[in-house]
């Protein structure tokens, strides 16, 4: 595809607006209207979000993760510590997320600092996903560099005899974080790039 094409990609955002009147009060409860809506909407995998992260050179790194709770106001998701982004978040623990469900023109962008879940936390969410995705847990060093996926498949393979018939225990490089969030901006595409956004910051608590 060359440039004029690509210049000429445009969508022009009509469906709906957003003004402070619309919006609670709340940016959680504003979050979960939203949230509802795209559900609504029989979005896929509605509760994808970019998490981006930066390396000790600064350099930024985003990646797609799945959001699997909201607790005390905080947004909560699973991941291996040991890869990328969780090196990155042992270095610096401030992290953006990013939602966008287009099919509503809406995006909304999330800030702020990153702690891990508890351990039992953890563990009960483990507990709870699928076997052959508590299997992957322990069979994938995520992030690092492999021979080749036959690796992978053999270690696989080994677990799945280790483990057959005995309950799958959490391996302790996997668990869960919470973004605790200092900003939240929820935007909606308009009619020639007037678009609207409203940005909610945390003052004290």
């Amino acid at each position: 595809m060359t440039n004029e094409q690509l210049q000429q990609l445009r969508t022009d955002y009509k469906m709906m607006s957003l003004t402070e009147e619309d919006a609670n009060a709340n940016a959680l409860l504003q979050f979960d209207k939203w949230f509802a809506d795209a559900v609504k909407a029989e979005i896929t995998e509605v509760n994808a979000m970019v998490l981006s992260t930066t390396h000790v050179d600064f350099k930024p790194a985003s990646r797609i993760v799945l959001l699997k709770g909201i607790e005390d106001g905080c947004f909560v998701f699973y991941t291996n510590y040991n890869s990328r982004k969780g090196r990155e978040l042992l270095w610096n623990p401030y992290a953006s997320l990013l939602f966008f469900w287009k099919e509503l023109e809406r995006q909304v962008r999330i800030e702020g600092r990153i702690e891990k879940v508890t351990s039992q936390t953890s563990d009960e969410y483990f507990s709870s996903r699928p076997r052959g995705s508590q299997l992957g847990a322990w069979a994938s060093p995520q992030s690092e560099v492999i021979e080749s996926r036959d690796v992978i498949e053999h270690r696989l393979t080994l677990l799945e005899k280790e483990f057959e018939g005995k309950e799958i225990p959490r391996p302790a490089h996997w668990g869960g974080y919470i973004v605790i969030p200092s900003s939240i901006e929820f935007w909606q595409g308009r009619s020639n790039r007037l678009h609207d956004r409203i940005l909610y910051t945390l003052h004290g608590n």
